[in-house]
């Protein structure tokens, strides 16, 4: 039998698994088609946790508006609060990141490469249309600041992307906090069990998908950011189980789910046009593929488990 301080000790350690994927921050020295390539793996992983995050919660949703139409409970009122908090925390995740970059990052988009007509290696070289030729500069005796203030500006745009990922997974991994509590308050003991150890698993991949444009910088996130990143996105499963443990809402978890959904939608987008530029479609879509993969194995295990 759990008692409740065993509930918010595997609570936390749900939410915390996300540390296992944070370490690829710290890869360096990769080129521009591995980091292209392991950027497009996170983008298929965040893919994968939309189409999860908006099946859950617009599961509740509909069948509150189907019992209605039926002349079943609930009433129409807590359908139009469940309507309302799924299309509502849709804009606040989506079009909430909207008006942060509008503000916040205007200033530091992300830089522009384009495929020249050399080959390498069989392949298309890819270089930044704003990086400068070194060779170039150093023949003609022109200092290399240009170049080293366009990848400032990269890395900048890195971290602040990182960063929005983190917050969406977080809204993601709170509303998975609220489900394994409110099983718990409900005093179904082994869906509560199962939910944390699925979810535990789960989190370790989204870890990977805060990395992944982190990956290949020129110098390595510092220890306290990555750590900064792992309690923004896996600390609200331990907040989430708190507050599910006392208080049950279905509005607010079809309302985070949305959020995190929306959250989600607008930084996939951010990170596939990021990383058009960083490799080709092909080299794009395979790792793509290879996230999907990831995210599909990693809910068949957690649906095998009966969370």
């Amino acid at each position: 039998m759990m008692d409740y301080y065993q509930l918010l000790i595997l609570g936390s350690i749900a939410g915390f698994t996300i540390f296992l994927g944070l370490p690829l921050a710290v890869l360096q020295n990769t080129s521009l088609k591995k980091k292209g390539f392991l950027n497009a793996i996170a983008i298929g992983i965040l893919v994968f946790l939309i189409v999860d995050v908006f099946s859950h919660a617009w599961e509740p949703t509909a069948d509150s508006v189907k019992a209605v139409f039926a002349g079943k409970s609930p009433s129409i009122y807590e359908a139009l609060f469940n309507i309302l908090a799924m299309f509502g925390g849709l804009a606040i995740g989506l079009l909430g990141l909207v008006f942060y970059e509008s503000r916040y990052m205007k200033q530091q988009n992300p830089p522009s490469f384009i495929s020249n007509s050399k080959k390498e290696d069989g392949n298309l070289a890819i270089h930044d249309e704003r990086q400068p030729d070194f060779t170039t500069i150093k023949d003609i005796g022109v200092g290399n600041s240009g170049g080293l203030k366009q990848q400032l500006v990269h890395e900048t745009y890195a971290y602040k992307l990182s960063m929005m990922i983190a917050i969406g997974i977080g809204f993601h991994n709170f509303s998975e906090g609220l489900a394994i509590g409110q099983s718990f308050v409900s005093g179904a003991i082994g869906l509560a069990l199962l939910l944390i150890i699925g979810f535990g698993s789960h989190n370790a991949t989204e870890g990977f998908g805060i990395a992944g444009p982190l990956t290949g910088l020129s110098k390595k996130p510092k220890i306290r950011f990555i750590l900064l990143l792992g309690l923004i996105g896996g600390g609200p499963t331990f907040l989430g189980t708190v507050i599910g443990s006392l208080w049950i809402s279905n509005v607010a978890y079809i309302l985070f789910l949305s959020i995190a959904g929306g959250a989600l939608v607008y930084v996939s987008m951010l990170m596939y046009n990021s990383g058009r530029k960083l490799a080709t479609n092909n080299i794009l879509m395979c790792g793509i593929f290879v996230g999907l993969c990831i995210g599909f194995v990693t809910d068949l295990i957690v649906t095998l488990g009966g969370a």
